[in-house]
């Protein structure tokens, strides 16, 4: 062990007289000073030094707890761990303003004397140790203070946790009130509020508390109803959670003030049992946690990735919660649905087949960069758009949707052996149903190619594209000749920015009741009342699919022209229209069926890339907005187990053993 990491090193470091501060950063500099796997052995060894040599304790003690007297606690209480009252951007921008110039460090201030001691590195050292090892240094620190330091210790912490409890029931009182709370649970008009009921309570508490008389004054009912109002309260912001979470949608102020909520709640539950003379044997383990969050929530004062994950995770699960309702129209599971999936592909594929054409015309008018984007960018949104409007499907639009059905399953089922058998088969229904999907925008791509090709031949008498054209889509889609799968990564990325774009305006959607705003809108009252709620309905379902279509076809449209203004080789290549380029360009000047088939090759090769960086990426968002992971062993297991059992589910879609079938089938009122 390094002369720097010793115990006896670090403690000769410090005085009889050393400031909290001093003691702080020189314990926090021994725990750091190495590994953060070994941080709990390093504070063992401080614990075990500290008990052989009663007079270091003593001094440490002194330092580091009798220093606590003189600190203003109660700022930490209120702040650290609980998000701002602000809101989330003005949150942001000042974490960004004191990451560019930190503020001022008040001595007094005990969150700030932890500011000045750790750092947002030691984040990983922190988690490193468990609390018993606190434990541990909390006892022998405990047992060398002297007890006229430890009374007043004791005293001076009560009186901050009891004002502390105190502000939080009244911010917690407050927010009840917030138009967003409101709008996601109407019932706050009418009902008591048990935020209300839960402040007055902790009032009661309080005073009781600081008259010295606890344990007479505040009787065990009273104490009982105010772990009843906790509870409610509890329940409450699950409710606003769900709600916020679900089909009335969410915004990012209303999922920061919900996570500010919880977080009141759970500071509100652990100062109770802080101060409430009924819970003295659990005071100890109470004081642990929250010392615990106290130093993570310090290390993670500034980060900004930190906030922005806690603030929108009730946003990021709206959003996948409708995508993952979407994805439900994209997985067959039985043959109807799976000849349907594969007809509602094809239609796709014709209109598809129609736009490759139309940009390979755009291609031949000569157009400076901008103009020539606007163009690509406009045939590929709308034409994405009237394939919504027919009910037809694209094929990489299915990845983005259903990982989010995907990251709903693996939430609802979280243990046992069955997981695994549930989850392998809905990645198998997934993996069958976009290969379906693929075949029919393939397969009709190229009969629809084959067919405009043989027309324009049989009028004009001579190709649709020319020799110099013809030669371009073959590079284009060769892996060897061209960066075909980069470019293909490329669009898988902006499928799954479609997934969430679509998902974005849908929640949007619920949040503003577009539905209602619509079905009132003075400029539609020239219609019928019915027509007006049929068109109102209409734009409040479809409104996500209608603009992440639109936008998707921008988002590929624009791609080569930032390519161009970055001087970077950029582009796309999506497996539909790399199919219709394919049909277009051999059917013009048929190279042999050899060559056509190595062609074909290629372009399943930019499909698979399609679907599984576009399936990966939204399957990642989904599980992390769900607080879920998948077991990779444990899912490869399954998908074993569900291949040996029956290998033409890879394939096609045979019935599961009885005991284990799903329910449903794949709809396609949606792209």
């Amino acid at each position: 062990m390094p002369p720097t990491a010793r115990p006896d090193a670090m403690l000769a470091s410090l005085d009889d007289a050393a400031s909290p501060e001093a003691c702080l950063a020189a314990l926090f500099g021994y725990l750091r000073d190495g590994p953060a796997d070994e941080a709990a052995g390093r504070l063992a060894a401080l614990v075990a030094h500290l008990g052989d040599d009663p007079a270091r304790a003593r001094s440490l003690a002194e330092g580091l707890l009798g220093g606590l007297a003189d600190l203003e606690v109660y700022p930490a209480l209120v702040r650290l761990g609980i998000l701002s009252r602000d809101g989330l951007v003005r949150e942001i921008t000042t974490r960004l303003y004191d990451r560019l110039n930190p503020p001022p460090l008040a001595r007094t201030d005990a969150s700030d004397l932890l500011a000045g001691a750790i750092t947002r590195h030691d984040k990983a050292w922190l988690e490193a140790l468990p609390a018993h090892a606190w434990l541990g240094l909390c006892r022998v620190l405990l047992a060398a203070l002297g007890p006229d330091t430890l009374r007043r210790v004791r005293g001076h912490l009560e009186e901050e946790c009891l004002y502390a409890l105190e502000m939080l029931a009244i911010w917690l009182a407050a927010e009840e009130l917030d138009p967003e709370l409101m709008r996601i649970d109407q019932r706050l008009a009418r009902i008591d509020s048990p935020f209300i009921v839960l402040q007055r309570d902790i009032h009661a508490l309080v005073e009781a508390s600081s008259d010295g008389q606890g344990g007479p004054a505040l009787d065990d009912d009273a104490l009982d109803h105010l772990w009843v109002m906790l509870e409610q309260c509890n329940e409450q912001v699950a409710r606003f959670r769900r709600r916020g979470g679900g089909n009335l949608g969410s915004s990012l102020n209303a999922s920061h003030l919900i996570e500010r909520l919880e977080d009141t709640l759970g500071r509100i539950e652990t100062l109770i049992v802080l101060v409430s003379p009924r819970h003295r044997g659990g005071r100890a383990r109470a004081a642990l946690r929250l010392w615990k969050a106290l130093l993570l929530a310090t290390a993670e004062k500034g980060s900004i990735g930190a906030v922005w994950t806690k603030s929108t995770r009730m946003v990021a699960r709206s959003i996948t919660q409708n995508k993952s309702d979407h994805g439900e129209h994209y997985i067959s599971r039985d043959l109807p649905s799976y000849l349907g999936l594969i007809a509602s592909a094809a239609g796709a594929g014709v209109i598809i087949a129609v736009m490759a054409l139309l940009k390979i015309r755009i291609e031949t008018w000569g157009l400076s960069p901008l103009p020539h984007a606007v163009m690509v960018s406009l045939n590929y949104g709308l034409g994405f758009v009237l394939v919504h409007l027919l009910h037809f499907t694209i094929a990489t639009k299915q990845p983005a949707m259903t990982a989010a059905s995907f990251a709903a399953e693996v939430e609802r089922n979280r243990r046992g052996r069955a997981v695994s058998r549930n989850l392998a088969g809905l990645l198998l229904d997934v993996n069958r149903s976009q290969w379906a999907a693929v075949w029919g925008n393939v397969g009709a791509a190229l009969a629809t190619a084959f067919l405009i090709t043989a027309a324009v031949m049989a009028v004009s008498g001579s190709p649709l594209l020319s020799g110099e054209q013809i030669a371009y889509q073959r590079q284009a889609i060769s892996p060897f000749a061209s960066l075909a799968l980069f470019h293909a990564a490329i669009a898988g990325v902006w499928l799954f920015c479609s997934g969430i774009i679509g998902g974005f305006f849908d929640n949007r959607a619920d949040h503003l009741q577009l539905e209602r705003r619509l079905a009132g809108h003075p400029a539609l009252r020239r219609l019928s009342p019915a027509r007006r709620e049929r068109l109102a309905h209409y734009l409040h379902e479809n409104y996500g699919a209608l603009m992440g279509n639109f936008l998707f076809g921008v988002l590929l449209g624009m791609t080569g022209y930032v390519g161009h203004l970055l001087g970077l080789p950029l582009d796309i290549r999506h497996v539909a229209f790399s199919s219709a380029n394919l049909g277009f360009a051999s059917f013009s000047d048929f190279p042999g069926m050899a060559t056509f088939l190595v062609g074909l090759l290629f372009v399943m090769m930019i499909g698979f890339i399609n679907l599984w960086v576009s399936f990966a990426l939204a399957l990642m968002v989904a599980l992390r907005s769900r607080a879920c992971r998948i077991e990779p062993g444990v899912l490869l297991a399954g998908v074993k187990d569900e291949f040996l059992a029956n290998p033409l589910r890879f394939f096609f879609p045979v019935a599961r053993p009885a005991g284990r079938r799903r329910q449903g089938g794949a709809r396609h009122d949606r792209p």
